[in-house]
């Protein structure tokens, strides 16, 4: 039985590997995995668990506060005893204490630095989003090379296929006469040709399937596969509705982008930051109290008992402690001052931040309006290659073309096809990047 239940868990554990080798990507879960076991936005999810503890510990300052101690001291050598003679004696002592304290008021400084912490939070947490977003950009861009390596792979595939039926053609005419043996080793040396470009190819995307699972953080490529969409879905992802303006993408981007929130809040924590240190002006207050007892005995004097000096020298004390700051070496105008310059570079950081978000979005609205060009363009050119092509294959079929056009058609005809690819992968790329910049996902 025992070896009968071992046997079935080894056959369940090699089908979940089969499964594991075969199991095809999306982009989604590409991304999403690659944002749970990314490096830096773990860091940056570290960085928002240090804020939080950060606004924690802030709150937590308006409670009061406890303590206990508890001395012991012994002395020795000449003293003044109470009969106002100095004579050589061993004292001791014991003592207790608990106290506590409650700030009553501290310029606002509590609550100012409660509302940074707050907004330090927020910031973190756009700071988080940001790193998020950047890990999806790229996996994006790495999905798509892939694509893109995949069709070309493909066509050199074809092109393989092409170039090793005319080589069997030609083949035939040669043992019939009807072609050289020159013609057959030309198209041999083309076959070779396409051998080369479609192992470049497949090279190619092993490199880019290797820069996609390293990016998730896998530890190999071995076994990664992701799923290639049909003629008919690219048919219909491209079919894309018309691009808005830079401006209108730049305007929505301002409201939903976190690096734009992040450095926002940034400025209103520096203006909480000059809050704080203004706090320095101001008088503090504070209440404390306490319980305390001792023991004290002389040597060659007798004393009360341990427990009953405790007893009889308890005593309790309750007090308002006042602050008022006079001068203390310009330490908090210089702090004022300092804060007053972090606001002012965290204003230019912030408007530096809109201008490279402006910049990106007209990038990324320029490309996107190119790729729309490029694909119709090179629609219209693998059209005409490919009725170039198949016109051409006819005539070297049939007699009245020699092996170099057919050849050159056939090039020319591939080529386009490769340019399609490039084209139709490009403009979904960049299509994707314009709905990111306007707060959508980056999905196809």
């Amino acid at each position: 039985m025992k070896k009968t239940f071992i046997l079935v868990i080894l056959v369940v554990l090699a089908r979940l590997d089969i499964l594991a080798e075969t199991h095809q990507w999306t982009l989604r879960e590409c991304c999403d995995y690659a944002v749970s076991h990314n490096i830096s936005v773990k860091q940056q999810e570290n960085q928002l668990r240090q804020r939080e503890l950060q606004l924690e510990t802030s709150k937590a300052s308006r409670l009061p506060d406890l303590s206990a101690s508890a001395g012991q001291n012994f002395s020795f050598g000449r003293g003044l005893t109470a009969q106002n003679t100095y004579t050589n004696t061993n004292t001791s002592s014991t003592s207790f204490s608990v106290g506590t304290s409650v700030p009553l008021f501290t310029g606002f400084q509590i609550p100012n630095q409660i509302k940074l912490n707050q907004l330090n939070l927020k910031a973190a947490t756009a700071d988080l989003e940001k790193a998020k977003n950047d890990i999806r950009t790229q996996v994006a861009q790495a999905y798509v090379q892939i694509l893109y390596n995949m069709e070309i792979a493909e066509v050199a595939r074809r092109q393989i296929s092409i170039d090793s039926m005319q080589v069997e053609r030609l083949k035939a005419f040669v043992e019939n006469g009807k072609a050289s043996g020159a013609e057959l080793s030309q198209q041999q040396a083309s076959l070779a040709q396409s051998h080369l470009t479609a192992t470049q190819a497949e090279n190619n995307l092993q490199l880019a399937i290797l820069s996609l699972t390293q990016l998730l953080e896998l530890s190999s490529p071995e076994g990664f596969m992701i799923v290639r969409p049909s003629q008919k879905e690219l048919a219909g992802l491209v079919e894309l509705e018309k691009l808005v303006s830079p401006d209108a993408i730049y305007a929505e981007a301002l409201t939903v982008k976190p690096e734009i929130q992040s450095a926002q809040l940034s400025v209103t924590s520096a203006e909480r930051s000059i809050d704080i240190a203004k706090a320095g002006y101001y008088p503090t207050l504070s209440l404390s109290g306490g319980l305390g007892t001792n023991y004290y005995k002389t040597s060659g004097f007798s004393a009360d008992a341990f427990g009953k000096q405790l007893k009889n020298n308890f005593s309790q004390y309750i007090g308002l402690n006042l602050s008022v700051p006079i001068f203390n070496r310009f330490q908090t105008r210089n702090s004022v001052r300092s804060a007053q310059i972090d606001r002012e570079n965290q204003l230019l950081h912030l408007d530096n931040t809109k201008k490279t978000l402006y910049k990106e979005i007209q990038q990324v609205y320029y490309n996107a309006v190119a790729a729309d060009a490029k694909y119709e363009s090179s629609a219209a050119a693998a059209q005409s290659s490919h009725d170039a092509f198949t016109l051409m294959q006819a005539k070297f079929e049939n007699g009245k073309a020699n092996i170099t056009e057919f050849n050159e058609s056939k090039n020319n005809y591939l080529r386009a096809e490769s340019d399609l690819v490039q084209a139709r992968y490009e403009q979904l790329y960049q299509r994707a990047l314009v709905q990111f910049y306007r707060g959508g996902d980056i999905s196809f």
